[in-house]
């Protein structure tokens, strides 16, 4: 199987799993967001992914981000880019005229840099990044802090409060992920009903990678980030 074949066929592979789940817990795959995170993957790797339909990339790196973004092969393609790695203030200018999407905002510090930042006129999506693991290793905000982040964020007019990302602990049994991901859907739920929110303001879940994004969507996903099982293990 070449490169491009093996490419094609996880990410086959993936969209079944996601119907898969769909199915055993009533919803649609129209409700979910599958991002390939195209993290050590070359240009050539995300252009044939792109050209076997997936629209959705995400990127931990800002360097990396923009040098893809503004390849030859890439540029101008309508890709729809995420930013989902731990997110320095100093590189928020950089990111957000590339970036659709940005992951991972946690305090305060980057809040201050998108509002000073974005354009009402073309503002960005962002997500709440949570640790519902309360590890100390990981970026994200504590549950505890995410209702006054969020109060700061819908109030920035370029921004769009989509939702909130968890990054569970790494464990074996994918089902041992499932109480982050409750968790995390609970907290949506009392955000959305403490602020007010309507629409898809704070609607969305981005939670679950290649080991457990089935047990995600059943537990309310909306986006789902996939590497591996799309691109194969990374080598930096």
């Amino acid at each position: 199987m070449t490169r491009e074949e093996s490419i094609r066929s996880g990410l086959n592979d993936v969209r079944d799993g996601i119907a898969l789940a769909c199915g055993q817990s009533g919803r649609s795959v129209d409700e979910i967001t599958l991002i390939a995170v195209s993290k050590f993957m070359s240009v050539q790797d995300i252009e044939t992914a792109f050209n076997a339909g997936q629209l959705h990339f995400g990127e931990n790196y800002a360097q990396e981000l923009l040098v893809k973004a503004s390849s030859p092969q890439l540029a101008g393609k309508p890709i729809r880019w995420h930013f989902q790695g731990g997110l320095q203030s100093r590189k928020v200018r950089d990111i957000i005229p590339v970036a659709s999407t940005i992951q991972s905002v946690d305090r305060d510090s980057v809040i201050d840099e998108l509002a000073r930042r974005t354009d009402p006129a073309a503002p960005v999506d962002v997500f709440l990044e949570v640790n519902t693991g309360g590890e100390a290793q990981k970026s994200g905000a504590a549950p505890a802090d995410a209702e006054r982040l969020c109060r700061r964020l819908i109030q920035i007019p370029g921004v769009r409060l989509k939702g909130l990302m968890t990054i569970p602990p790494f464990l074996e049994d994918p089902e041992a992920s499932r109480p982050y991901f409750v968790a995390l859907r609970r907290l949506r739920d009392e955000l959305r009903a403490r602020l007010g929110a309507s629409g898809d303001v704070l609607a969305g879940l981005s939670m679950g990678m290649t080991s457990d994004y089935k047990v995600a969507i059943q537990e309310g996903a909306t986006v789902v980030r996939v590497g591996t099982a799309i691109f194969g293990a990374r080598t930096p």
